[in-house]
């Protein structure tokens, strides 16, 4: 076998472990030594493979992006019209909003060693371009009914207030979630979910 393919090898049964270890027991049981002893290589070996662990982990983190969306794309999505919208696609658009933050407290909390690694992971360095090419994409999910409620908007603004949503919905299901002020449980989380997001998503349609 060439030195490559025993790499490439040796690259996916390191991404195959750590996602494992992350999924079961969170991004802090995630140790070098104790990876390299699962797949069975030195500890050196894995920085053949990646150039450090936060390339591994990030790695891991697009494998959770792309479980993400897949549950996400189960949510219709309807394409913006090609002329004025009529108040029955803003009401539309306004309660894909609502749908899609749903689906993210319903990924989070199925999977919530996955969903918090996202962001308990910090790097020093500014995130790799191939990384947020995937963070961008994702975003379209929101910005495309937002085409709908704020036809007018501009590319930038339009991603800036995708942001701006999802960080909201974030901020309720990880207040939730992490209990950080009181135990909610995920219908209670939901609803509240429902009455915020599904305020703003009026606000937005104009009502």
């Amino acid at each position: 076998m060439r030195n490559e393919e025993r790499r490439d090898r040796l690259r996916i049964a390191l991404i195959d472990a750590a996602e494992a270890t992350i999924a079961a027991d969170g991004l802090a049981a995630l140790k070098a030594r104790d990876l390299a002893k699962e797949v069975g290589c030195a500890l050196g070996a894995i920085y053949t493979a990646f150039p450090d662990l936060d390339a591994l982990i990030l790695t891991v983190n697009l494998r959770t992006l792309a479980l993400f969306e897949r549950a996400i794309t189960e949510v219709t999505i309807a394409p913006p019209p090609t002329g004025a919208a009529s108040p029955a696609e803003r009401a539309a658009a306004a309660d894909t909003l609502v749908r899609l933050a749903v689906a993210y407290l319903h990924f989070a909390a199925e999977n919530p060693a996955r969903w918090r690694a996202l962001f308990q992971h910090r790097i020093t360095q500014a995130l790799p371009d191939w990384y947020l090419v995937e963070q961008v994409r994702l975003f379209r999910y929101i910005e495309t009914p937002l085409q709908v409620l704020r036809p007018g908007l501009g590319d930038r603004e339009r991603a800036l207030l995708a942001r701006s949503l999802f960080s909201a919905t974030h901020g309720l299901v990880s207040l939730g979630l992490d209990e950080k002020l009181m135990v909610l449980s995920e219908p209670v989380l939901r609803g509240q979910i429902e009455i915020v997001v599904g305020a703003l998503g009026r606000g937005l349609a104009g009502e």
